[in-house]
């Protein structure tokens, strides 16, 4: 879906600004509550995530009796995350009709068309880079809604619109099916684990450092450079593993020297905390963890999946263990003495044998997915690459330089 080849002239394409609409045809605003709470009717920034709006699913009866006011949403309203992951924009669907947005949402009300296709540019990589420029940080990264309001952008002929659209609302849909499959599939083997852990009343528990082999990670993110084509070591930092929805980790951000040290092979499980739990990913690649990530192998392969669902299932005792203001600092050695269950090894090769399965189709969803997020990504560059040459041709010349005159 080239811009160039979509059937419709090039210069159909325009540059505009929301600011640049009238006022009846394009509304801005933002929310009137604050952050922090989570009452029932209430959308924040915490809840607009990936393309959607992830909040506590209420029935219309519990929401809250607040008047509407201008931060009251409507059904095909645009909300824009202003505060932390600013640009980050959600559809309003009916479900979340009549709910309220707190101050760090931005909400923008305009002809369905509009609104979809500036949903569509907010994830381009000319918006991002516009809007990491006019972020500000005194506290937190922050977008004002007057710098939303300037923001430029290309905008396409309305059939353009409702072509790219469709195609990203189709990958949306489909990678958040598949993040939903494989989250079932999870919960499918945790829920096996359990079963078998209620019937094993008789297996012994063992100090995690007698079945596993840990190391505390070191080094920070400001000192790693992006990940890029080249060869390098994937450097592991709690981030990667606090945005993963299932626990496999295919490619870090960041990345070290392919000659770095404490480099640990595929198959190793890379664990960081903080207050709201545990987080534990697989590699599939060789990596190596950064400072408060924790890399742990169990001796034997044939107790991987046993030791993922003990783990998982003692996320609370993880975070008892880390250190540090925000429980985000777990050492080897507290690691290492926690206790786990830990049946016979005939019992742990059958549960692998049974959990194998699940995680070879929850792993294969999540590479689907990273494959429509690179199609995605294509079609988000056409529309940027389009969008410079908009740039390119509204580009005023130089101004020629004045004849000197000479009076004789």
């Amino acid at each position: 879906m080239e811009a160039a080849t979509d059937g419709v002239a090039p210069e159909a394409w325009r540059r505009t600004a929301i600011d640049a609409f009238p006022r009846q045809a394009m509304f801005t605003t933002f929310g009137v509550l604050d952050d922090g709470s989570e009452q029932r009717g209430i959308v924040s920034s915490t809840h607009v995530r990936d393309g959607h709006i992830r909040s506590p699913r209420i029935d219309k009866s519990c929401q809250t009796d607040a008047r509407p006011s201008r931060a009251t949403l409507q059904e095909g309203d645009l909300a824009v995350v202003l505060v932390r992951r600013t640009g980050d924009a959600a559809l309003v669907t009916a479900q979340h009709a009549g709910w309220t947005a707190t101050r760090s949402v931005g909400i923008i009300r305009a002809d369905p068309h509009i609104v979809r296709w500036l949903r569509i540019w907010l994830q381009t990589p000319t918006a991002k880079a516009w809007i990491d420029e006019e972020v500000t940080a005194h506290v937190e990264p922050t977008l004002s809604l007057d710098s939303l309001r300037r923001m430029p952008f290309a905008l396409p002929p309305k059939g353009v619109i409702m072509k790219f659209h469709k195609a990203i609302s189709l990958i949306d849909a489909k990678i958040d099916l598949n993040r939903r499959t494989a989250l079932k599939t999870l919960e499918l083997a945790d829920a096996l684990h359990a079963d078998w852990t209620s019937e094993g009343a008789t297996w012994e528990t063992r100090p995690l450092g007698t079945v596993t082999s840990a190391r505390t990670g070191k080094g920070s993110a400001s000192s790693l450079v992006p990940h890029t084509d080249a060869q390098g070591i994937d450097a592991v930092t709690p981030t990667d593993l606090f945005d993963l929805s299932v626990p496999y980790i295919e490619r870090s951000r960041l990345c070290r020297p392919a000659d770095a040290s404490d480099v640990w092979g595929p198959g190793t499980f890379m664990l960081a905390t903080r207050p709201g739990g545990a987080h534990i990913a697989l590699t599939e690649r060789p990596a190596s963890p950064t400072r408060c990530v924790l890399a742990v192998r169990p001796l034997d392969v044939m107790d991987t999946w046993w030791l993922l669902h003990e783990l998982r299932s003692r996320s609370s005792a993880l975070v008892g263990a880390a250190q540090g203001q925000h429980a985000r600092e777990i050492s080897a050695r507290a690691f290492s003495r926690l206790k786990v269950t830990w049946p016979d090894a005939r019992t742990r090769t059958r549960f692998h044998e049974v959990s194998d399965p699940l995680h070879s189709m929850a792993r294969k969803l999540a590479m689907e997915s990273r494959t429509l997020y690179d199609l995605k990504d294509a079609l988000l560059r056409d529309i940027s690459a389009r969008s410079d040459v908009l740039s390119e041709e509204r580009a005023p010349e130089p101004a020629a330089p004045r004849r000197r005159v000479h009076s004789d």
